[in-house]
């Protein structure tokens, strides 16, 4: 593990300690813009509050993330658990993470994603698939409809693997012979480990389910997958309708949100999102590395 890893998973991880108190992303963002272009070689635990204050930080919180960077004890006994439970980390600065989040989020993409399972899925271009928990018939089909598309078309299925929409994608497209990529907002290591499917988590692998994590990994969902499929919103309310606002706002993915007939998808629609059928699933001529096809783009 490099220096840069190390440094990551000591700033941003809680190693288990929700009293850990670590970087915010917007103090890692900036912390990682101060840091750019400068040729530091000595380890993490190395550093010093006056390195650290020659950045342009005050006292106190230099002296908070030289005490963050110290805890290296800490961090190798946390990869030894992690390791026994199948969970390995992948930094911002290590060479699987998804090129592609660090594109379209910048430095608000993760500092650390904890993986369990088929590392090798995140070489796999991916389609995104959002929805409520609580699904209509038709758009429980839509969601289905999309899981197989993903696996009949050669991409991964990436989701949330929350109850409703995105359980329903996920289990169409292993039953189609697909992968699938699941972003946790419970605990990583309980998941057990399957050949096919890939968890991910930006928050360690032993946190329990908070609503602030199941809202945060919303944007790496939009952000990996590279078109995003709403199989069912509610107008202004829950997880699906924030993380596909916040999408459309910031151009990280196109969006295609089923024709349903709801408020939700018109408004969706009037945002900048393609309304589509099961039957347009048909349409798509594909995707290539980084531009949707279908869009002429």
């Amino acid at each position: 593990m490099t220096s840069g890893e190390e440094g990551f998973l000591l700033l941003s991880c809680h190693f288990g300690n929700p009293d850990r108190k670590i970087l915010t992303t917007a103090q890692l963002r900036t912390l990682a813009a101060r840091v750019t272009g400068r040729d530091w070689t000595v380890r993490p635990g190395d550093l010093t509050c006056q390195d650290i204050a020659a950045l342009g930080y005050d006292t106190g919180f230099s002296q908070r993330i030289a005490g963050l960077l110290g805890e290296t004890d800490l961090l190798r006994r946390y990869l030894i658990r992690g390791e026994k439970a199948g969970c390995v980390p992948i930094t911002r600065v290590s060479p699987d993470y998804p090129l592609i989040l660090r594109q379209r989020l910048g430095l608000d993409s993760p500092g650390c994603l904890w993986a369990k399972g088929n590392l090798d899925i995140l070489h796999t271009p991916g389609i995104a698939l959002v929805g409520s928990r609580d699904l209509k018939d038709r758009n429980r089909e839509f969601a289905a409809a999309v899981g197989r598309y993903a696996a009949e078309k050669g991409f991964a299925l990436v989701s949330g693997n929350a109850r409703g929409a995105d359980r329903t994608a996920q289990e169409a497209c292993l039953a189609a012979g697909g992968q699938v990529i699941s972003f946790v907002a419970d605990e990583l290591s309980s998941h057990p480990k399957r050949e096919s499917i890939l968890y991910l988590s930006e928050s360690g692998f032993e946190e329990p389910f908070t609503s602030q994590r199941a809202l945060s990994r919303n944007r790496c969902i939009h952000a990996l997958g590279q078109m995003v499929f709403v199989a069912q919103a509610e107008l202004e309310r829950g997880g699906t309708w924030d993380g596909t606002v916040k999408n459309l706002r910031f151009g990280w993915s196109p969006v295609l949100c089923f024709r349903d007939g709801s408020l939700a998808s018109r408004e969706l629609e009037q945002m900048g999102a393609y309304l589509i059928g099961r039957k347009d699933l048909e349409d798509f001529s594909g995707v290539t590395d980084s531009q949707l096809t279908f869009f002429g783009a």
